[in-house]
C-alpha cells in the first residue's frame, strides 16, 4: 500500500467525554434557542453545529442539551422536508446531470451519476423504512431541478 495515497488528517476531533466542559456558560435552554435562531436564518443542521463550535464555544450540542440538533428542530416542528445528506446528494446529481447535457460524451461523469443516483435510491429506501420520508416519496431525476 502506498503511503502517498492516504487521506489527510486535518479535521477537528470530537470531545473525548460527553460531560459539559467548564468553559461553556450556556444553559440547555440557551443552546436550544441558538439552534432555533440559526435554523431560522437558513443554516442546515450540520452548519449550525459548526457555527456553535466555532463562534460560541459549544463543542457538542448533545453534551449540553442531551438532544441532537435535528431532534431539537423536530420537537419545534422545524424539521426539514428532506434529510440534509439526501438533499446534498440530490443537488450533486442535478449538477452532474446539467453538466452531462452540455457534455454528453463525458463517460466518466455518466458513471459517476449512476453511482450517485444509486446512493440516493438506497438512502431514500432507508429513510422510508425509518419513517423520515413518506412512503409515496420517490426520486425522479427530471423533477429534481428545483434542488439546483
Amino acid at each position: 500500500m502506498r503511503k502517498s495515497k492516504e487521506k489527510g488528517k486535518s479535521h477537528s476531533t470530537r470531545p473525548a467525554r460527553l460531560g459539559v466542559p467548564a468553559w461553556v456558560k450556556y444553559s440547555p435552554k440557551d443552546v436550544e434557542e441558538l439552534v432555533i435562531s440559526l435554523y431560522r436564518k437558513g443554516y442546515p443542521p450540520s452548519m449550525i453545529g459548526t457555527i456553535l463550535r466555532d463562534q460560541y464555544g459549544i463543542p457538542l450540542v448533545k453534551a449540553i442539551t442531551g438532544k441532537k440538533i435535528t431532534r431539537i428542530l423536530r420537537e419545534r416542528g422545524l424539521q426539514p422536508d428532506i434529510p440534509e445528506d439526501l438533499y446534498n446528494l440530490i443537488r450533486r446529481a442535478v449538477r452532474v446531470r446539467r453538466h452531462l447535457e452540455e457534455h454528453p460524451k463525458d463517460y466518466h461523469s455518466k458513471r459517476g451519476l449512476q453511482l450517485l443516483e444509486s446512493k440516493v435510491r438506497r438512502l431514500v429506501k432507508y429513510y422510508k423504512r425509518r419513517g423520515m420520508l413518506p412512503e409515496d416519496w420517490e426520486y425522479k431525476p427530471e423533477k429534481m431541478a428545483i434542488f439546483a
